[in-house]
């Protein structure tokens, strides 16, 4: 007898416009926080390697250029709000908890994405 395969797929869709956590919301995601805290250079390394960009951009993160590149194509990718002076007061004003934010912003959305489960029915 021939199994039949079904396969469901399951998306959840975050809200746009917003991200979603804070920029002082560090207690959220105490991993990130506490790598942030321990060996922020390594933090930053991660975050854009996860984005898909080379590891080594925050190195050369010259007048946080680097920074603001890269909270706007985030922006842009997840359909975010907001512009570069926004992107640009953050980092200055806190570049650390910006920084934290992103990282954690990349994990959320890293788990929201489509579920593939295939589910095997016998007739």
């Amino acid at each position: 007898m021939a199994g039949q395969t079904t396969t469901i797929v399951t998306t959840q869709h975050l809200s746009s416009g917003t991200w979603t956590t804070g920029v002082c919301d560090c207690c959220s995601d105490m991993g990130t926080c506490c790598c942030g805290l321990c060996c922020f250079p390594c933090m930053q390394c991660q975050t854009v390697s996860q984005f898909g960009w080379c590891f080594c951009m925050p190195l050369l993160d010259c007048c946080m250029v680097v920074s603001c590149c890269l909270r706007q194509k985030m922006r842009a990718q997840y359909n975010i709000n907001g512009s570069c002076c926004d992107d640009f007061c953050t980092l200055c004003f806190c570049y650390p908890c910006a920084w934290c934010q992103m990282s954690r912003e990349i994990k959320i959305r890293a788990r929201s994405g489509s579920v593939v489960t295939q589910q095997i029915t016998h007739s």
